[in-house]
């Protein structure tokens, strides 16, 4: 438990937890591979678009969202892969993402949190970060 806060119609004491933050990774199938973008802010490198869910929004609207804010795609959502929730996944905060398999169709290109967006398939992926790798890695294993 951190703090607690005041019911404003009660005025009863509520105890605040601390929990991991809620955020959406997208692997986004189109011809010729999946979808990966170059971060522009830190942890700099290459990632799955995604990013956090918003208050009030579902995830399957944020997957949405961030696939196009950072893709310019506008995706189909297949289906809900897995849940990421190893508190180191990311060195800034503890964040547990929901990871969503999309398909688009169209020509990637970075936005808003990305420097640039392209297709790579199993055999040419850059280095990744957070736990990116992992997730593709478990996707690759059980596509094919």
């Amino acid at each position: 438990m951190v703090n607690s806060m005041q019911c404003p119609q009660c005025h009863t004491e509520i105890p605040l937890f601390k929990n991991p933050t809620p955020t959406v990774d997208i692997i986004i199938e189109i011809t010729g591979g999946i979808v990966l973008i170059e971060r522009k802010h830190a942890p700099q490198g290459w990632a799955l678009p995604g990013g956090f869910v918003d208050y009030g929004e579902s995830y399957e609207a944020a997957a949405v969202r961030e696939a196009k804010e950072e893709t310019g795609l506008t995706v189909e959502l297949i289906r809900q892969f897995h849940t990421y929730s190893n508190p180191g996944r990311d060195a800034r905060q503890h964040t547990a993402s929901t990871v969503f398999i999309a398909r688009a169709q169209g020509i990637p290109v970075g936005a808003d949190d990305a420097l640039q967006a392209k297709i790579f398939n199993r055999d040419n992926l850059p280095p990744l970060v957070f736990d990116h790798a992992q997730i593709i890695d478990d996707y690759f294993k059980q596509k094919y």
